[in-house]
């Protein structure tokens, strides 16, 4: 009965997340406006996906345990361009996807660089000695879990500045909310 309630959760947020910006990009498209988006949350948020991303591929990680995360980014990436195109500026999109891509490379040129990025100054776990393989933790997450909430703040304050919740979608904030939870 646990196997079954696991694989069905892992499945489920698997699935979710392959939908999960879909609602937020059609929103857009639809309202042919990226009013109500946050560029710096939007920012952040793929950021922090990039950080685990990489991480996880660094240290040779099964792909199930992270495979919703180039999905997220791919849908992120598409509503990065999105809100660059109905701003008007789509020309401003291509630094931060050099910032990006880059980013994917200077992360693993020493272990310490990622070991950093994934964990923050807080911990005392950063191990300087060059082994590939350790055990992920809860507090390996913690960097990254402070961006992803940074990230969540940035958007729900530029809601609150701007009063206008423009073309942002209740039902993509709804699934993240039950992938956050599975």
């Amino acid at each position: 009965m646990e196997t079954r309630l696991l694989w069905f959760c892992n499945w489920s947020v698997l699935g979710v997340c392959a939908t999960l910006k879909l609602p937020q990009i059609f929103a857009v498209l639809g309202a042919r406006s990226a009013r109500g988006i946050s560029l710096p949350s939007l920012l952040l948020e793929l950021a922090g996906f990039l950080v685990f991303l990489r991480y996880q591929c660094y240290f040779e990680y099964p792909l199930l345990t992270y495979l919703e995360y180039p999905i997220l980014i791919a849908q992120d990436l598409i509503l990065l361009l999105c809100v660059f195109h109905f701003k008007g500026d789509v020309k401003r999109a291509a630094p931060y996807i050099v910032l990006y891509v880059s980013a994917w490379f200077i992360l693993t040129l020493q272990k310490w660089i990622i070991d950093l990025a994934m964990q923050g100054l807080s911990t005392t776990r950063v191990s300087w000695v060059p082994t590939r393989q350790q055990p992920l933790t809860p507090r390996d997450r913690n960097l990254c879990t402070f961006i992803s909430a940074a990230s969540k703040f940035a958007q729900l304050q530029y809601l609150w500045k701007s009063r206008d919740s423009g073309a942002v979608s209740v039902l993509t904030w709804s699934l993240a909310s039950y992938t956050c939870a599975g």
